[in-house]
């Protein structure tokens, strides 16, 4: 093969005409998720761990209580990327999310680039959030004098005689049980589990603030004010998430109009109770006595209050579990359009004949996210997330001011404000944030770019529909 038709290969384009096409009647999808559901997925995905975990665990160890400007810093470059998500998912409501915003506007090999990249990132996040879980889950058992052997509390590493996280394994093969059976019942239990979440979120606050001593918050800087860039890199993992709700895109009853709306919605609503939250967890304990793995309920025990703390590990429990039903849903939807699209294995594509899911990689994924879940550190696990996603954002962001200058009359529902100022202030801030991690998440992601690459030149350029079909767009033409 010549190198110009190597090159056409990596940049061909999914046609913009493709996008409406119905799939086969194994392959399709059940729409039935409406605007507020789309909105509770987000707000799902959002809200989880980054309040209940790791606002605790950054705040301990990284930034002390200059925590809140850390989420600030991710919260901007966050909503910058969720801009040019919002104006994508207007135009082409299709599951895939950034994998097919890629395909479509840069090219197949960036669209492979992000895809397999999201195949990590996502399954690493529900992980991560299980963890996270599991850490509310033994502080509850904790609470009742229940003794259970010290292998089955933690991965190894983590503590005396850790050696897997039985909880955490259990909740991400509990998730994907309950992704197999449905996206409506999935909407239902999302809708009722963040409305819990959000109510509990309210409570800590209102209760907390009472609690606030100022003197928690001096220094505020203690390990100095560079630190915040470095919390503000892994605490991004917290305030994303709808990106992985426009990944069921096809499952909305109107998604040109739904999505955009549910995607600023759900940023907004998270950002505010974030920034609420974090400022009475720094104010009601000193940082160094914040508690990592289950902060908030620490917090109020210290204050006299083991009633509350109780109610907060309960709800922390629903409200987590909405985390890695959301990221659960994303990778599945994320593997599903690029089995659809042949590359990878259309096996992977098939859905449910009843149910119409794609419950063949719902269960291999739950499995994925139970053994890195089971057997790894959060930390590690948290710092892997977050580049990947941040790649994804940058990818994203370009993708937004290429399609405006190569299709500018094409429909949008809706239009990022201040082009092309915003995805430029995305792609600064992801790159500042991904600069900002440790070289051994570096090495780790590399590794599997490295492999991803070898799967593109081995399998999916060779099997791509647009490979057999020959309906790609040329690159110098769009």
């Amino acid at each position: 093969m010549s190198i110009a038709q190597l090159r056409s290969q990596m940049l061909r384009r999914k046609p913009m005409g493709e996008i409406d096409e119905g799939a086969p009647a194994d392959e399709q999808l059940a729409r039935s998720l409406g605007l507020w559901q789309l909105t509770a997925i987000g707000v799902g995905g959002i809200i989880g761990a980054g309040i209940f975990t790791l606002a605790g665990a950054v705040a301990h160890s990284v930034t002390g209580p200059s925590v809140l400007i850390s989420f600030l810093i991710a919260g901007v470059a966050s909503a910058a990327a969720a801009l040019c998500y919002a104006e994508f998912a207007g135009m082409v409501p299709k599951a895939g999310s950034a994998y097919t915003y890629g395909y479509v506007s840069l090219g197949e090999l960036a669209g492979w680039f992000i895809g397999w990249d999201l195949l990590l990132e996502y399954i690493a996040v529900a992980a991560v959030v299980a963890i996270g879980v599991s850490g509310y889950f033994r502080f509850l058992l904790g609470q009742v004098d229940v003794d259970l052997p010290n292998w089955m509390m933690g991965a190894s590493g983590t503590g005396e005689g850790h050696v897997i996280d039985v909880f955490a394994v259990l909740f991400c093969l509990g998730t994907a049980w309950l992704l197999s059976r449905g996206i409506r019942s999935v909407g239902r239990f999302e809708t009722v589990a963040v409305g819990i979440k959000v109510a509990l979120v309210l409570l800590i606050i209102v209760l907390g603030v009472f609690h606030i001593d100022s003197s928690n918050y001096t220094p505020y800087f203690p390990f100095g004010a560079g630190a915040v860039w470095t919390g503000a890199a892994t605490v991004f993992f917290a305030v994303f998430g709808y990106d992985a709700m426009s990944t069921a895109a096809e499952e909305s009853t109107d998604g040109k109009k739904h999505l955009p709306k549910a995607i600023l919605y759900s940023l907004a609503i998270a950002m505010v109770l974030y920034v609420l939250a974090t400022l009475v967890l720094t104010g009601m304990q000193k940082y160094t006595e914040i508690s990592p793995t289950s902060g908030f309920s620490t917090a109020f025990e210290s204050v006299g209050m083991p009633g509350i703390a109780n109610i907060i590990a309960i709800g922390a429990i629903v409200g987590i579990v909405t985390v890695v039903l959301t990221f659960m849903l994303g990778v599945t939807r994320v593997w599903y359009a690029m089995s659809r699209d042949g590359l990878l294995p259309e096996w992977f594509a098939k859905t449910h004949p009843v149910r119409k899911v794609p419950t063949r990689v719902t269960w291999i994924v739950g499995i994925g996210a139970a053994v890195m879940a089971g057997l790894l550190d959060i930390t590690v696990v948290a710092e892997l997330t977050n580049i990947g996603i941040l790649m994804a954002f940058i990818v994203v962001s370009v993708a937004v001011i290429v399609l405006r200058r190569t299709r500018p009359d094409e429909p949008r529902e809706f239009k990022l404000p201040l082009m092309p100022v915003v995805p430029i202030i995305g792609i600064g801030f992801s790159l500042y944030l991904i600069w900002s991690l440790p070289w051994e998440t570096w090495v780790r992601f590399a590794v599997w770019l490295l492999a991803g690459l070898a799967v593109y030149f081995g399998y999916s350029r060779t099997h791509s529909k647009l490979e057999r079909t020959g309906s790609a767009e040329v690159a110098d033409k769009v």
